[in-house]
């Protein structure tokens, strides 16, 4: 995609990685912080709790979409913690296969570059994934901008049709 704010899907087999490439005018701790403080989280994905260090454990349940809490959430294993630059971690939920989600900070120019990367899903499910991480990093924008949020399901209906079909 030529759109920085769209995310791309690499498939692999059977396996997919979503990757998007975002500049945010924010300094990099500022990023940090939104990504990783609980109560930041919970202002634009939702409820997080978090063990920060490399072999902690972290926890998550979105706010949207609307579906069961065992549905949404989301835990894993903090795999690589480098503070403000790095964090990785297991992406475990009911709902897909067990993945990898990574989170890059550079510094860039008047803000950061936000490298987040999700590998590990299926085709079908890197399909209804990406449309939801690019209404999340919308999100995250807004918290990070101090604008209202945008409503997750109307993003995602958004965002939904300038992806097309993979498989």
């Amino acid at each position: 995609m030529t759109d920085q704010r769209y995310g791309d899907l690499e498939i692999d087999g059977d396996h997919a990685t979503i990757t998007f490439r975002r500049h945010l005018p924010h300094p990099v701790a500022a990023v940090w912080a939104a990504l990783t403080d609980p109560a930041e989280r919970a202002a634009w994905f939702g409820e997080t709790t978090i063990d920060a260090r490399a072999g902690g454990t972290i926890e998550m349940v979105a706010t949207d979409p609307p579906a069961a809490v065992e549905a949404k959430r989301m835990t894993g294993r903090i795999l690589v913690w480098d503070p403000p630059h790095v964090l990785e971690h297991e992406w475990r939920q009911r709902i897909v296969e067990d993945g990898v989600v990574r989170y890059e900070l550079a510094e860039d120019g008047t803000g950061t570059l936000l490298t987040f990367t999700h590998r590990g899903l299926s085709v079908r499910n890197a399909q209804g994934f990406i449309p939801g991480t690019h209404a999340f990093l919308d999100r995250l924008e807004a918290h990070l901008g101090d604008a209202p949020l945008p409503n997750w399901g109307e993003r995602y209906a958004e965002a939904a049709p300038a992806y097309p079909s993979w498989a």
